[in-house]
């Protein structure tokens, strides 16, 4: 069956004063589908936070540009390498696996670009990230009504009505000065458990006045082999190729300069 190859553009997912999602949509590239390959990006403005959120598939992120807090919680045992709050930079790898609930705050003075790249086998929709928000006007318990939340979380009803209601955004949103000074400051001890930075790595190849490719797995990150994904930069220099060559399974690639 013939696939079209040719790179896409991704579309505009949500847009705020706090940033911009886009994601690469199924119905746009049929090859993402047919591979079970997704991907994403996230831009964030200054004081931008994402508000707390978890998908269907696991996925990697790789930070382009600026930094951030990232608040992670990872399905499984209570310890300070599952859950905590920690500090990501450019060139920083974080793999985040399935179920994963998630918020990002840039507490830069320029805006953070961050690309994610998912394995979509077992995902909702085939060639993409569906993502399930815990708050604001799309969170899942606005599909409650306040008696059940009430009775669940054994609250009163007024309370109930502000557990839903009170965080009118939608994903992506500004946090005020006096918000933002209660974000606590990373755990730089978990960022080091959770976080592999590219440009610290070692290249695999390098050439001179050619190029050098950087490939991190799981023998050596071993977050990276949970989510069973592994990653690799390629940076080339002008008028310079890459040789051609083939893998096993399905590769997303995204472009940068």
């Amino acid at each position: 069956m013939n696939m079209d190859l040719s790179p896409k553009f991704p579309a505009t997912f949500t847009e705020t004063e706090a940033g911009v999602y886009y994601h690469w949509a199924a119905a746009d590239s049929q090859v993402l589908g047919e591979a079970k390959v997704a991907a994403g990006k996230l831009v964030l403005k200054p004081q931008g936070f994402a508000l707390p959120h978890y998908a269907d598939c696991t996925k990697v992120g790789y930070v382009l540009e600026g930094k951030c807090g990232v608040a992670l919680r990872i399905p499984g045992i209570n310890t300070k390498e599952n859950m905590g709050y920690i500090g990501v930079k450019k060139g920083d790898v974080l793999p985040i696996p399935c179920g994963s609930v998630s918020s990002w705050y840039n507490y830069g003075d320029s805006d953070v670009v961050i690309i994610f790249m998912a394995d979509a086998t077992k995902a909702y929709v085939a060639g993409e990230i569906t993502y399930f928000l815990l708050t604001g006007q799309q969170g899942h318990l606005r599909a409650f009504s306040p008696e059940f939340i009430a009775k669940t979380y054994q609250i009163n009803a007024d309370k109930a009505k502000n557990l839903v209601g009170s965080q009118k955004g939608v994903l992506l949103i500004k946090l005020s000065e006096e918000e933002a000074r209660k974000i606590p400051n990373p755990n730089e001890e978990v960022s080091n458990i959770l976080v592999h930075n590219m440009d610290a790595s070692q290249p695999n190849v390098e050439v001179d006045n050619g190029g050098k490719l950087t490939t991190i797995k799981g023998t050596e990150f071993p977050l990276l082999e949970q989510v069973g994904i592994d990653v690799s930069r390629l940076v080339l220099e002008s008028c310079a190729t890459r040789a051609p060559s083939y893998a096993t399974e399905s590769q997303v690639c995204y472009i940068a300069k």
